[in-house]
């Protein structure tokens, strides 16, 4: 991808953000790079929440990566990407941006910042989850906020380790293997202060055993946060049927296709990025029916409240679903 080459129709996830140029590119590891954005005529750019991420548009896809920085009126942007075997191509893309190259990007967005009443932030990241709870580690240490992490990484294949123990001293844990892991984790979980919020993020697998060992030692919903980088794969479900209230349209969804594909297969427009329920871009309102909420994105209080939900990967516990549409 060049300067020349930059895709001339805009992606829906990247409309009303910007064109950036690529300033550097590092390696981390071997499967992972570090990307640094800046605006091309040197100007600044907008500031953005810890744990934020940026949509970068590549062919005719677009992928949200994980901002490293502290979000404290950034001059550049930088992600690092895992190159994923088997991915739908945008891991690749990221990996062949040289210096000089020109890419669109959306505006930063939240979806796993730092809670501002917490006394402490206990940080827990495996692998390429690193990059979110970086972003934590260096807003806290700007800000002379308590701040610690457990990061799990292999011997020599940790990204952003360096960074790391310079940001947190003492306050950093390593681990390398699943035994120690839990040592450290259980610890860490039955000694921390009052206040003290969680922030984790990895494989949903490594998210999921950490969330659980969390609520086991007594820690409620609202101290957990996390950020999936991965869905697990979903059954097929039941077929459904959905009314669109403002459409006037009835749409039978059959086992194996996703509502999202139903909705454009009858010609709507629905804002999409991931199709895995973790980015929250396809949220649409439901006006009548339960959906059967199979998103990583909703709270269990918006999943109970039953008004919204992620058409890539939901569906319905009801035989009809009316929609706000």
């Amino acid at each position: 991808m060049t300067a020349t080459a930059l895709q001339t129709e805009v992606h829906p996830a990247v409309k009303g953000g910007l064109v950036l140029e690529v300033t550097n590119v590092s390696l981390q590891t071997e499967s992972i790079i570090s990307i640094t954005f800046a605006d091309p005529s040197g100007g600044p750019l907008p500031s953005y929440v810890p744990g934020s991420h940026l949509v970068v548009q590549y062919g005719g896809g677009a992928n949200a990566y994980s901002l490293t920085g502290s979000g404290s009126a950034p001059s550049e942007y930088t992600i690092s990407v895992l190159q994923v075997e088997g991915s739908a191509g945008g891991s690749l893309t990221m990996h062949r941006l040289t210096i000089g190259d020109r890419v669109r990007v959306s505006l930063p967005r939240s979806a796993f910042a730092p809670a501002a009443t917490a006394t402490h932030h206990l940080l827990v990241a495996a692998g390429i989850g690193i990059t979110p709870v970086l972003s934590h580690a260096r807003s806290a240490a700007e800000w002379d906020i308590a701040a610690s992490l457990i990061y799990v990484h292999r011997p020599g294949s940790g990204a952003h380790v360096a960074e790391a123990r310079e940001l947190l001293g003492p306050a950093l844990t390593e681990c390398s293997d699943r035994d120690s892991f839990l040592k450290v984790l259980t610890e860490k979980l039955t000694t921390q202060q009052l206040g003290t919020h969680l922030y984790v993020c990895g494989p949903t697998a490594f998210m999921e055993t950490v969330l659980d060992h969390a609520r086991e030692h007594g820690w409620s919903t609202a101290r957990l946060h996390s950020e999936a980088f991965g869905a697990p794969e979903l059954e097929e479900g039941e077929p459904f049927t959905v009314n669109l209230a403002r459409s006037g349209l009835r749409l039978e969804v059959p086992a194996g296709v996703s509502l999202l594909e139903t909705l454009e297969n009858a010609g709507k427009s629905i804002p999409n990025m991931c199709r895995k329920g973790i980015c929250g871009e396809c949220s649409i309102s439901v006006l009548r029916g339960t959906p059967q909420h199979r998103d990583l994105y909703l709270s269990e209080q918006e999943k109970a409240e039953n008004t919204t939900m992620m058409c890539c990967v939901s569906r319905s516990h009801d035989e009809e679903l009316e929609l706000d549409l």
